[in-house]
């Protein structure tokens, strides 16, 4: 009998210890570390950084499950403290900490944007924005390692076919929305090789091939454009709220180190 109560109030904490998990992920805030203030004043110069408190927030796993795809998403949760004109997003212990330098058009406003990247050792990831009182920064410490190094999920000759292949996903906002605000997601198939990972059979190393530079329009107007690094994750998705303006279509404009040139329009519902 007693063996019986001790087994049931087991299984009681296990099911209400998971429910917890999943209600209330552990927080983790930055963390304080040597390495940012040596790149500081390359990514914001004399410039004063604010604590973003509750106008802007950062997400991302506390404890990663792959280190080559780390979520992070970041959402203005104030939109009347005024327009993001740029943000960047930076992983303090990468090789090459920024990540990403993105600038925004009005329609994206108020900011609800998502990538996923690599995390190379436990880290700090920071998302810096330009704001019109100046910058304002918030983040994450993130528990993942190997990102920049490990493998492709594909071999070259596989990961080369079909580079520069686009979709389009597009999703319903859980309330109604009656400010045409919608809410879409971007995949372009790139390796987008960081140049720390190796060939799978030769052992060599796979020279760096990314993804350098992007921009996303509706019609003839900008919603984001970015300029990225070797911390973007192969494949690169970016998942995004904005206004409508009425267009059919997105146009999207991609350029790799290589030089490549990736031109596509996507429509925003698909043909009858």
């Amino acid at each position: 009998m007693v063996m019986r109560q001790i087994l049931a109030g087991l299984a009681f904490m296990l099911s209400t210890g998971f429910a917890f998990a999943d209600e209330a992920p552990p927080d983790n805030p930055l963390v304080e570390g040597p390495t940012w203030e040596t790149i500081r004043e390359a990514i914001a110069g004399d410039s004063e950084i604010h604590d973003a408190g509750p106008f802007l927030t950062l997400r991302a796993p506390y404890r990663a499950d792959d280190a080559a795809i780390v979520p992070v998403t970041v959402e203005q949760t104030d939109p009347t403290a005024g327009p993001i004109d740029a943000l960047t997003l930076v992983i303090d212990e990468n090789p090459a900490p920024v990540a990403a330098e993105i600038r925004f058009g009005p329609s994206m406003m108020p900011l609800k944007f998502e990538t996923r990247v690599r995390v190379n050792q436990y880290s700090n990831i920071r998302a810096i924005a330009t704001t019109p009182q100046g910058y304002v920064m918030t983040g994450r410490y993130v528990k993942a390692s190997g990102g920049c190094s490990a493998p492709a999920t594909r071999d070259a000759t596989a990961a080369l076919t079909g580079m520069g292949d686009m979709k389009l996903k597009v999703f319903e906002l859980p309330v109604k929305d009656q400010t045409m605000r919608r809410e879409a997601q971007i995949m372009i198939r790139h390796p987008n090789y960081s140049g720390l990972q190796r060939d799978q059979v030769t052992q060599l190393f796979i020279g760096a091939h990314f993804i350098n530079t992007l921009e996303v329009r509706q019609g003839e107007d900008l919603l984001f454009s970015l300029e990225g690094g070797i911390s973007i994750s192969e494949n690169p998705v970016f998942r995004f709220t904005y206004v409508d303006n009425g267009s059919a279509d997105f146009t999207v404009h991609a350029v790799d180190t290589d030089g490549n040139v990736f031109n596509r329009v996507l429509p925003k519902r698909p043909p009858a």
